[in-house]
């Protein structure tokens, strides 16, 4: 598992070293991240290799892509603990999703929220909701509509990881990109 993840991170690196650096149009909306609270244990340190589970879309592939089918099947962005604000990693991501839609006014997305199974169920499908409302908010920055984009929060329901450690978590810690 380990190894995959490594590999992953390199690709993205190696992918992210070719290609030019993508243009900052829009800002991320300022968030705060909530202080731990007592149903949550205090934040491990976030493992950065999780965090890029899936491949990068840079603003050439998405503006290379002419329909919905043409967008990676499974994207997410992932979050630290206890964290609902896009990481600047996962930004170019984002923003070539919010380009794409801008460009295929036909297409939607449901961005799904989650979380990991820490904290209560509550908290969970709060944090996971807040995760997704951030991800929608950076879409339409950068160019989608907002009748195109649904969210919805799974809370701590649907973990992509069953296990009960940090690497388990952090790839629990997530938004994903359906598109309809």
């Amino acid at each position: 598992m380990k190894k995959l993840i490594l590999s992953l991170v390199l690709a993205n690196l190696l992918a992210a070293c070719a290609s030019d650096p993508a243009k900052e149009a829009a800002q991320e909306p300022a968030t705060t991240a909530p202080a731990a609270t007592a149903t949550e244990p205090a934040a491990a340190p976030a493992e950065t290799t999780a965090a890029s589970q899936a491949p990068a879309a840079t603003e050439s592939t998405a503006a290379a892509a002419p329909e919905a089918a043409a967008m990676p099947g499974e994207v997410s962005v992932h979050f630290p603990f206890d964290v609902d604000a896009v990481q600047p990693e996962d930004r170019a991501t984002v923003q070539a999703h919010g380009k794409y839609l801008s460009e295929n006014r036909g297409s939607k997305v449901r961005l799904e929220g989650n979380a990991d199974e820490r904290g209560s169920s509550e908290y969970n499908l709060a944090l996971g909701q807040r995760r997704a409302n951030n991800v929608k908010k950076l879409l339409i920055l950068s160019g989608a509509k907002e009748s195109q984009i649904t969210t919805v929060s799974y809370g701590e329901e649907k973990p992509r990881a069953t296990g009960h450690d940090e690497a388990s978590w952090a790839q629990n810690r997530r938004v994903d990109f359906v598109y309809k």
